[in-house]
């Protein structure tokens, strides 16, 4: 994974001390004890842990994901960039609590022994998650006849390892367990069991991702400067130029969840209302989610003419797996004027072509370039944003490990629902 930035202001030079300053906190916090998303890659009993569940119900061929949040949407981005065109495993994801939604997605439920349902749930008492599973459970016991005694069969557990309803749910019925680390927030958590177990059956090398991760890390937070030097770039549009936008632009339909992955992360670490000192300062970078090409007939006439208040990073992949030929015999312009060239040719010329218009109306650009979507590439850029995410907390001097406006929206969801009893 490479990576550049494209601006038309050249002062962009930060001293020694300046970087120094960013590494040693990203130093400092990947020590901390009560943040642990770079110390658990080293877990390997997390990995061994998720191996275990997944050899048990290795021959189910329909996985259930019941999540919401980073619960949901770090396995949903690995599947979707990673997952192996022969693996013939159907998976869904139930998300939201959108009841139209959910009574589809139970309708796909035909042989429950051919099933396995993963309610993940850090808290193990997210109401979203927590009302999926009933309606799981009431459909396993009432539909099918399975005795709550039975359910161990069927599900698996993630969560607390620890407290919360689900841990003693897990307990009370002899339910297989893996933990989501105590020190390991939901937006942070991907590699981690919540993500292991659904990579597992979607035959990614989940090993390969964590050890790229983790070499990649190290890498950053000790020797290499992409991580550093895109904050500190950040902080200096922001302060300069009241940049405070970030659209993130994969040129890959694979990535299209990455997008929604980094959004959350960067949403609800970064918006917050109060910094380290208890002042209102009301900062945070909003996130746009982008993709292209699509996004070249949509968004791009904004980001291209509209407010300069938006920093882009555009992705790009040299090499797809797939390299589908144009080659045709239809004597029309439009139709010759892509003869001879491919699919991925057209990709790589749509982004040219984006990058440049970005780069001639001065928007300021970074430019992730990879080699190919795999493993390796995939977790450096899972570990370039999440790093990237700390660099900025610090440089905002804000916490970006809470969520205090997500947990208000939790307590008057409760208050609502008390009043209703």
């Amino acid at each position: 994974m490479d990576i550049n930035f494209f601006s038309d202001d050249t002062s962009l030079n930060f001293n020694s001390e300046e970087i120094s300053n960013v590494r040693h906190h990203l130093r400092e916090t990947s020590q901390r004890d009560d943040v642990g998303f770079i110390s658990e890659l080293s877990n390997s009993k997390a990995l061994k842990d998720s191996q275990k569940v997944y050899q048990k119900f290795s021959g189910r061929k329909k996985f259930f994901h019941i999540g919401i949040g980073g619960s949901s949407l770090g396995p949903e981005m690995l599947l979707s960039a990673l997952k192996k065109r022969s693996n013939d495993i159907n998976f869904t994801f139930i998300n939201n609590i959108d009841p139209d939604e959910i009574s589809d997605q139970i309708s796909k439920i035909d042989d429950p022994k051919d099933s396995i349902f993963y309610i993940v749930s850090k808290s193990g008492g997210t109401s979203e998650t927590i009302a999926a599973a009933i309606i799981i459970i009431n459909t396993l016991t009432e539909r099918f006849g399975i005795s709550v005694e039975d359910l161990k069969e069927y599900i698996v557990l993630c969560t607390d390892p620890q407290n919360g309803d689900l841990r003693e749910f897990s307990s009370s019925y002899d339910i297989e367990t893996l933990e989501v680390p105590s020190n390991v927030g939901g937006r942070f958590s991907v590699l981690t069991p919540v993500g292991f177990l659904p990579a597992l059956f979607a035959n990614i090398n989940i090993s390969r991702v964590v050890d790229s991760a983790k070499r990649y890390a190290v890498d950053q937070i000790e020797n290499q400067d992409d991580v550093i030097q895109t904050a500190l770039t950040l902080d200096y549009l922001r302060c300069s130029k009241g940049i405070t936008q970030t659209v993130l632009m994969p040129y890959s339909s694979k990535l299209k969840n990455f997008s929604s992955w980094f959004v959350q992360l960067w949403a609800e670490s970064l918006g917050k209302k109060s910094n380290l000192k208890n002042q209102v300062v009301n900062v945070g970078y909003t996130p746009i989610q982008s993709y292209g090409a699509t996004d070249q007939h949509s968004q791009m006439q904004l980001f291209v003419e509209g407010p300069i208040d938006k920093a882009m990073f555009l992705v790009s992949i040299e090499n797809f797996s797939e390299n589908i030929r144009l080659n045709n015999s239809v004597d029309l312009g439009a139709f010759q004027s892509l003869n001879n060239f491919s699919l991925n040719e057209l990709m790589q010329a749509e982004f040219y072509g984006a990058k440049q218009t970005l780069i001639d109306q001065g928007r300021p650009l970074f430019h992730i370039k990879l080699d190919a979507l795999d493993e390796k590439s995939l977790a450096e850029m899972i570990i370039f944003f999440e790093l990237l995410t700390v660099a900025q907390g610090n440089l905002l001097s804000i916490d970006p490990f809470n969520q205090p406006g997500v947990e208000s929206g939790k307590i008057y969801t409760k208050k609502w629902l008390s009043n209703q009893i």
